[in-house]
């Protein structure tokens, strides 16, 4: 009896104890609850790097589906000036995003970039120097976009005057071409010729000289800001800094 009577003392203070004591604390918001699509408006040039980082911010995020377009910078601020339901952009140059200002009012700066010549593999052109694009059959990018105006750049400071076969609205489409057969060069970034087989890369002189700077803006009307939001931070993260560097992409 008397252990009886000591046991449900023992009881008795323990449920005293766990009623006093204070709730447990809720637990706190993390970034995996973010949810539902994110829209990422990206330069072409963009494409094989941020399909990675989207992948890499996809398995940290479950909740998040990327949804990614690739295009030339200044196709990308166009729509988005019209109202193309984008969260974030990243653009191949300031220019562009400059054009959405009011749309992206603080964009950060993530990656830079230079221009090669890229040549069919085996090089049937005999291209050695930017020079030789006067004499060849030479694709660029249109003057209005980012790879376009470089291109333009490089040639000026090279003193050297080329009449295109064609005026391309990205990077991807020009090197398509070489790639094909269909031009003997073209002017493309540096990222977009690593690791392929079937073109060749020239480094012409003064490359160095030509940067394109690359920014990334969540934008203010994002219909999943919060997502935007993280995702440029991952952009901008070791992690994704990375990534970048891996395809080519010079640090900011």
């Amino acid at each position: 009896m008397r252990r009886l009577l000591r046991f449900s003392a023992v009881l008795s203070a323990a449920a005293l104890l766990a009623a006093c004591a204070s709730p447990a604390p809720e637990p706190a918001a993390s970034d995996d609850q973010l949810g539902g699509t994110l829209e990422v408006y990206a330069a072409a040039s963009l494409q094989r790097s941020f399909d990675e980082i989207a992948t890499a911010f996809e398995a940290a995020h479950p909740g998040v589906t990327v949804s990614a377009v690739y295009d030339g910078s200044s196709t990308l601020a166009t729509q988005i000036g019209e109202g193309a339901p984008a969260d974030v952009f990243a653009s191949a140059d300031e220019k562009n995003m400059a054009k959405v200002s009011a749309q992206a009012p603080e964009p950060q700066i993530f990656a830079g970039n230079t221009l090669v010549i890229a040549v069919p593999a085996g090089n049937p052109g005999g291209v050695s120097a930017l020079a030789d694009l006067a004499r060849v059959t030479t694709v660029l990018c249109a003057p209005e976009m980012p790879c376009g105006a470089a291109s333009q750049t490089l040639l000026s400071n090279a003193g050297v005057r080329v009449s295109p076969a064609s005026s391309e609205q990205n990077v991807t489409a020009v090197l398509t071409k070489v790639a094909a057969g269909e031009a003997d060069a073209g002017l493309v970034y540096a990222t977009d010729v690593a690791g392929r087989d079937d073109v060749e890369a020239i480094v012409p002189d003064g490359a160095d000289a030509v940067v394109n700077r690359y920014p990334i803006a969540a934008l203010a009307d994002a219909p999943n800001p919060d997502a935007a939001a993280a995702f440029v931070a991952f952009v901008l993260s070791d992690d994704g800094q990375r990534i970048l560097a891996d395809a080519g992409f010079r640090a900011p």
